[in-house]
């Protein structure tokens, strides 16, 4: 397991868009009205932005290796890393989760959050095998505090009150991830609405939110290429 999530970590980047192929699924449908399985979607997919959000203003960790190897410079163990090993990953199957049920499509929701649970499975393996050979028993008391992926909610206000929020960190380093989840739940709920002329007004609130979303994208975009004040940011 721990040679195929070193194979997942240097590659999933590129297999990631891949699970998107699951929308296409056909079957059974989850709600009776697609709109609203679209706005579920749409929100449960917020929810996993913000927890990733919060991950990174509170203190970010870098996640995309060394040599695309696993790689930590230290253990960090701050921030929402306090109440769950993975939260970026929390997060990510928050957005993938939202990006099924926004399917409105049995097959197509177990199937892509079946795919993803599998592949970060993998590489979490990988990654908490490098960390254990690197910070020993730092890294196992680590484990044996703060579960793996359910977060622990106990003193998490704490956590939040007393952890400075860097929130030009989280412009520069995830200003495109909104419109990475928006597309595809867009794209799934005007398709799935298209057939039926009545609905045009929902899919024009869709579209509405995916507007918004490249709005975001082009000028945080914009900013980080220009390098201004706005999206700087450290690492920590």
């Amino acid at each position: 397991m721990v040679a195929l999530g070193n194979f997942f970590f240097r590659f999933r980047t590129t297999l990631s868009p891949l699970l998107l192929l699951f929308l296409l699924l056909p079957g059974a449908p989850i709600l009776h009205d697609p709109f609203v399985a679209a706005v579920i979607g749409l929100v449960i997919a917020a929810l996993g932005q913000l927890v990733r959000a919060t991950t990174i203003g509170l203190r970010y960790i870098v996640r995309g290796g060394r040599g695309h190897r696993v790689y930590a410079d230290d253990l960090v163990t701050e921030g929402l890393f306090r109440h769950t090993r993975n939260p970026m990953y929390v997060g990510k199957f928050l957005m993938v989760l939202g990006a099924g049920i926004a399917s409105n499509r049995w097959p197509a929701a177990l199937g892509i959050t079946a795919a993803y649970t599998f592949m970060y499975y993998a590489v979490v393996v990988a990654e908490e095998s490098y960390l254990r050979g690197k910070f020993g028993a730092a890294f196992d008391d680590y484990c044996r505090q703060v579960p793996r992926w359910l977060p622990r909610l106990t003193g998490l206000g704490a956590t939040l009150s007393e952890s400075e929020f860097h929130w030009r960190r989280v412009l520069a380093k995830e200003y495109s991830a909104p419109l990475g989840w928006t597309l595809p739940i867009v794209a799934v709920g005007v398709y799935n609405l298209s057939s039926d002329p009545a609905q045009n007004a929902r899919v024009g609130w869709l579209l509405g939110v995916l507007a918004a979303a490249i709005g975001l994208w082009l000028v945080a975009g914009f900013l980080k290429r220009t390098n201004a004040r706005l999206v700087r940011a450290t690492d920590r």
